[in-house]
């Protein structure tokens, strides 16, 4: 969430900022968000006034009615409950647009670091870095759901049976595999610094809202509504919020957390290679990556995330490149995105595996996650996480390109964790 100071200060930078976004309105969004502050902090004046007027009031009472003037007692205590009444009324009014002024400030998403390219959607995003070389597949290669299949490793007809597409059973060595991914992930961040977290998979509203998900993604959240609890679209979710509402010592930054977590995600089916077998789920594993780190640390650290999604990929011998976001593919809380997307050789296509961004304060401000500076001063934290990894497309470039005529061979790196070199 955007700082109302800030908005004050730097609107038209603002403006400009929120146009790459495409976001036509940027200006009547910001200048409504002023106008509810100039409304806020004039109410709040005249409340002040009018309490200060009360207080003083109140205490003349008590000296007339020692000195016997019970009428001019009388006449005091009327005004006062006029301005107690009055400043009730005032009070509501107060909540009334503190709440709008929240609710605006919601709507309006972060603005982008300077370094985003203009863009209308995913097409427009700039490749920046290209690694590894695509694997030449024998003569009738097959795409991962047909793998599958032969090997019997991952059952979607069970998953349909059970619970409904998008939902897929893992068996066998397809179970193994999945596991050996998240042990893999997990022990490699853990090497790099992150302390594991196992946080819960379900979250309240005020989470949702804390983190940026609501009411940006409400559509895309399963909703249980009887308890009014949300299952998590992301570990980012449930980890970052363990610093809400938290004043964090200087002397514990940077913040460096992983988790593992099952994940949900009610985005729209539509037809075609593109979401067919795992390329999209609506359930699915992931090992998370966060950080929370001062101000003047936060990009020198998304460069460091940067280099242990690479690594992660490079270990699994794996082609990829990363994408630097566009304004209009850029998500609502972000400032800064990179993309990593692996090469599936037998669908030919490039598939997203992991998003690393920076929300500088945007997530902080809504958290009231913060730290006091040398000068004891309250200043708001950045955030930033970034998917290490997503499993199902990873698992599904993994088969792809790793087939022969006879199997799969596993990358060397998972041997000890899946006790078997091929499928």
């Amino acid at each position: 969430m955007l700082q109302v100071g800030n908005i004050i200060a730097n609107k038209e930078k603002y403006v400009e900022g929120l146009k790459k976004r495409n976001l036509n309105n940027a200006a009547e969004l910001l200048e409504e968000v002023i106008a509810l502050d100039d409304e806020r902090k004039q109410n709040q004046h005249t409340l002040d006034s009018n309490l200060a007027e009360a207080n003083s009031l109140a205490k003349q009472i008590g000296g007339l009615m020692k000195e016997g003037k019970r009428a001019e007692a009388e006449e005091v205590k009327a005004k006062t409950a006029e301005l107690k009444s009055l400043n009730k009324s005032l009070s509501d009014k107060q909540n009334e647009i503190e709440a709008k002024l929240q609710q605006a400030l919601y709507n309006i998403p972060n603005i982008p670091n300077e370094t985003v390219p203009t863009g209308n959607s995913d097409e427009d995003n700039v490749e920046i870095e290209r690694h590894g070389e695509f694997p030449t597949l024998h003569e009738g290669a097959k795409a991962h759901w047909d793998l599958i299949k032969d090997h019997d490793i991952i059952d979607f007809d069970l998953g349909i049976k059970i619970t409904g597409a998008g939902f897929p059973v893992y068996k066998g060595k397809g179970a193994r595999l999945q596991r050996a991914l998240v042990n893999f992930f997990l022990d490699e961040a853990t090497k790099a610094g992150y302390g594991e977290v196992q946080p819960p998979i379900v979250v309240n509203e005020a989470s949702g809202y804390a983190t940026g998900q609501l009411p940006d993604k409400e559509g895309q959240m399963y909703h249980i509504t009887n308890d009014d609890l949300y299952l998590i679209p992301t570990a980012e979710v449930p980890i970052t919020n363990l610093y809400r509402n938290v004043i964090v010592d200087e002397k514990e930054l940077p913040v460096k957390h992983v988790g593992f977590t099952p994940c949900f995600r009610r985005e729209a089916g539509s037809w075609g290679a593109h979401v067919r077998g795992l390329n999209r789920l609506h359930q699915f594993d992931k090992v998370e990556i966060v950080q929370i780190q001062k101000p003047e640390n936060s990009y020198e650290a998304l460069k460091e995330m940067c280099n242990h999604v690479a690594s992660l990929l490079e270990k699994l011998e794996l082609p990829y490149r990363v994408l630097r976001l566009c304004g209009g593919d850029l998500g609502f809380t972000s400032a800064l995105t990179f993309d990593f997307e692996v090469y599936s050789a037998a669908q030919e296509k490039w598939l997203e595996v992991s998003s690393v961004s920076n929300f500088e304060t945007y997530q902080a401000n809504r958290l009231k996650l913060r730290y006091k500076n040398d000068q004891k001063k309250s200043v708001l934290l950045h955030t930033l996480n970034g998917s290490a990894m997503a499993l199902p497309r990873i698992i599904a470039a993994i088969l792809e390109n790793n087939q022969d005529e006879h199997g799969i061979n596993i990358p060397q790196v998972l041997h000890s964790y899946t006790g078997f070199d091929r499928i």
